[in-house]
């Protein structure tokens, strides 16, 4: 299989190329020439069958033959080495914990699925693979973890200043070895607009080879469908299934998007966004007003330009109506979601974090004109990762689990960095030499 630019579908590449690049040569995000459909044989089968089994089937669609499946086989089993358990809180209402791996946040399956195959391509390459990250809180954490010690790579993570929370700058400031983290005086829009930059910047494409662990990365996306499926197949109930995502950037929708182009019987994907609602407003008005972002509780969502955003568009051909059938989009404020963190622990016990409680507020509106329909919401990260916000919120003290309380204890190491390209090249040059 090849992947083509979002920018121009006539350029296309393997994926070793569209991995490695991270990002199309045009400033487009790589996708698959075409989504498999698989058969209705294979959903029957699907409750069956082990998480790793199904994520297995599911990269196999993409990968092909770019790597032998004996490899891919231990790619996914150390990808998935943790479970995704759905808790119902309601009726008819599922929390997806996502939150059960090395950082306790949903995007260790990608960053660790991602490691591993960038290693793989990187054995092939006489060069020492440089992987730019921008993050607005846990993309840093799980993919700095995620390439930790991995022999051939050096990772740079770019994050905002005082727009993440302690533990989540923890978890990306305190390793060392092969991780280089930079603090930049802005917002991770600047952040994220610097390391697009730094791929198209000849001068710094003649000095390094360059590549991205964001969701802008095809191999993040690949394995963000596996828990798509992974869920669908333990719920009791399959008809009339929505998934209610918690979004920033985007990619986790459009991974589950693409999932159900794969034949997933998904009745619909529900957008839920805080207060930087670009999406939302898009699905409402079909405008596209990208903006400075706003900070807000859930700082993981504070993107006001969502780079997966292409990736959506291309999956409709542009055709917006189309994209209104299968996506519906909600946008709370931090009042609000204060609110449901402390009705839903005061109603039921259970602890959401400020992303999850957005998932949970779109599918409970969602689900106040569709009472037929059987919700899943995304809980994306463990509620100690937003502790003082959780406690602010439920009036209760989050235990902290034992590996984000090791991260607490270790000295932060950052290089500031005002949000301007000139100095972030000149300091990235500084730290690679």
């Amino acid at each position: 299989m090849k992947f083509y630019s979002t920018n121009n579908s006539a350029h296309r590449v393997h994926l070793p190329e569209a991995v490695l690049n991270g990002l199309a040569p045009d400033n487009g995000l790589y996708m698959p020439e075409r989504i498999p459909v698989l058969s209705h044989d294979y959903f029957s089968s699907l409750a069956s069958r082990s998480f790793q089994e199904i994520a297995f089937d599911v990269a196999s669609v993409f990968v092909e033959d770019a790597i032998p499946h004996d490899l891919l086989k231990r790619i996914i089993d150390h990808t998935i080495s943790f479970d995704a358990p759905l808790v119902e809180i309601e009726r008819n209402v599922l929390a997806l914990e996502l939150f059960h791996g090395p950082t306790l946040a949903f995007k260790d399956f990608g960053a660790r699925f991602m490691s591993q195959l960038l290693s793989h391509f990187a054995q092939q390459q006489n060069r020492e693979i440089v992987i730019l990250v921008a993050t607005s809180g846990d993309t840093g954490s799980a993919v700095a973890n995620g390439f930790l010690g991995v022999e051939g790579t050096r990772v740079v993570v770019l994050y905002p200043s005082g727009k993440v929370s302690e533990i989540q700058e923890k978890q990306f400031t305190t390793l060392g070895q092969n991780i280089t983290a930079i603090e930049v005086a802005g917002t991770f829009d600047d952040c994220q607009k610097m390391v697009k930059q730094a791929f198209l910047n000849e001068n710094l494409k003649s000095k390094f080879f360059l590549t991205s662990a964001n969701s802008i990365n095809i191999a993040r996306l690949i394995p963000q469908m596996f828990y798509y499926f992974y869920a669908w197949s333990r719920l009791a109930e399959k008809q009339n299934v929505v998934f209610s995502v918690p979004s920033g950037n985007f990619g986790n929708l459009t991974a589950g998007l693409m999932a159900q182009r794969m034949g997933l019987p998904v009745q619909h994907f529900l957008a839920a966004t805080n207060v930087n609602d670009v999406v939302p407003h898009y699905l409402a008005t079909k405008e596209f007003l990208p903006r400075q972002s706003v900070s807000t509780i859930s700082n993981a969502m504070d993107v006001g330009h969502p780079s997966n955003f292409a990736r959506m568009l291309a999956l409709y051909d542009g055709d917006h109506e189309a994209m209104r059938k299968d996506v519906v989009g909600f946008a709370f404020t931090d009042e609000a979601t204060q609110a449901a963190m402390k009705n839903v622990f005061l109603n039921t016990g259970y602890v959401l974090d400020p992303h999850a409680a957005i998932g949970y507020l779109g599918l409970k509106e969602f689900q106040a004109t569709h009472p037929d329909t059987v919700g899943v919401f995304l809980a994306t990260a463990h509620p100690a990762k937003f502790s003082d916000v959780v406690a602010s919120a439920t009036g209760t003290k989050v235990n902290m689990p034992e590996r984000l309380q090791h991260f607490l204890n270790r000295k932060k190491e950052s290089l500031k960095c005002a949000a301007d390209f000139d100095a972030f090249q000149q300091l990235l040059v500084s730290v690679l030499a």
